[in-house]
């Protein structure tokens, strides 16, 4: 009773907010390339880049993909194409990730989202994208994409969730009925149909909404300095995880099944590693001898570049690759067929793989 009272002056605004866009009065504008965003109604944690990872790899070869963020935390302003040898101060941890395992893919970032979409098809012909992919959208009204795809957490029901500070929600989770598709993201790797059904009753959708269910999948560890990693320090049977990310539960997990002995420090998300982090890290790997260190996909874009970081951890420091897949094969082409109808009929010429 008392978060209801306490919250009900964000609700109200959110709520007023939404009725004005609903009603036209506040404007969204549409663009004449198709855009898919890609979106949530809470604090991170629900797989957002692995989402427009897996859409890169379904699109790219169909049309000249490009992805636009806002670049969370970065310094810089306004417009900046990313670039591989960028820092994540520059372009940000997300956009920096997907740039450097998609090279060929234009990565923007841009706060104002229509700004961004606007300088992306001021590029010349043989650069334009065809497709635009909004990362984190669904909550920039100004703009109405073509798709909206909401992700939400299996492990964190966004009706028995509360809006911010109280709970994780930034949005009325109602607003999950705007979407063209919603994906739930972290299930467990087998639900049966009566599962499937109250996890439907519990996000309250509208009956014709397509909802599908994806899990992640970890790949093998990689090194975060390609050239002066040790390998062998991956079959260690002792790591030391360190992440800044919203949820590192799952990784947790995934690390629990292939080390003996787990040692733990979770940072803020989009965590900026001090030098006293750096003294730590090099403190640890002086003290365990054996042990392996490992951090997220995200967190490596951020530790790159920094110049204090001991010659030892950067021997021994690894991440593991995570992707978005769906239950069963034939959700999968469910949702890829849904997202192919955004494929434009008349294809750039020149296009980039």
């Amino acid at each position: 009773m008392i978060s209801s009272v306490f919250l009900f002056p964000y609700w109200l605004v959110l709520r007023i907010r939404h009725a004005l866009y609903d009603s036209g009065r506040l404007k969204s504008v549409s663009h004449p390339v198709p855009v898919i965003s890609v979106g949530n109604v809470t604090v991170g944690g629900t797989g957002k880049t692995p989402m427009v990872e897996y859409l890169v790899r379904l699109l790219q070869g169909e049309c000249r993909v490009a992805v636009l963020s806002r670049g969370y935390k970065r310094k810089g302003k306004g417009f900046h194409l990313v670039a591989e040898d960028d820092t994540a101060a520059v372009a940000g941890d997300e956009p920096l990730q997907i740039k450097r395992k998609f090279p060929d893919v234009l990565v923007a970032v841009d706060r104002n989202r229509n700004h961004g979409v606007e300088q992306l098809l001021a590029l010349p012909e043989d650069r334009r994208p065809g497709l635009i992919l909004l990362d984190d959208g669904f909550q920039y009204r100004r703009l109405k994409p073509s798709t909206d795809v909401v992700l939400v957490d299996y492990n964190r029901p966004i009706f028995k969730d509360n809006l911010l500070p109280v709970g994780r929600l930034r949005d009325l989770p109602e607003q999950v009925r705007r979407a063209k598709a919603v994906v739930v993201t972290r299930c467990p790797r087998v639900l049966d149909e009566w599962e499937r059904s109250q996890v439907r009753q519990l996000t309250r959708l509208r009956p014709d909404q397509p909802i599908f269910f994806a899990t992640v999948r970890y790949g093998e560890p990689l090194p975060v300095f390609r050239w002066e990693a040790d390998k062998r320090y991956i079959y260690s049977k002792e790591v030391f995880l360190f992440s800044g990310v919203a949820d590192d539960r799952p990784l947790r997990v995934q690390l629990s099944d292939r080390y003996e002995h787990i040692d733990h420090k979770r940072y803020g998300d989009h965590h900026c590693f001090t030098r006293h982090d750096l003294r730590v890290l090099a403190r640890y790997v002086r003290r365990n001898p054996r042990a392996v260190l490992m951090t997220t996909e995200k967190d490596a874009q951020r530790l790159l570049h920094c110049r204090r970081l001991d010659g030892e951890v950067r021997r021994r420091l690894f991440y593991l690759p995570v992707e978005t897949e769906f239950l069963t094969w034939e959700e999968g082409e469910a949702f890829d067929a849904l997202m192919r109808r955004d494929v434009p009929e008349k294809q750039p010429d020149g296009l980039l793989f």
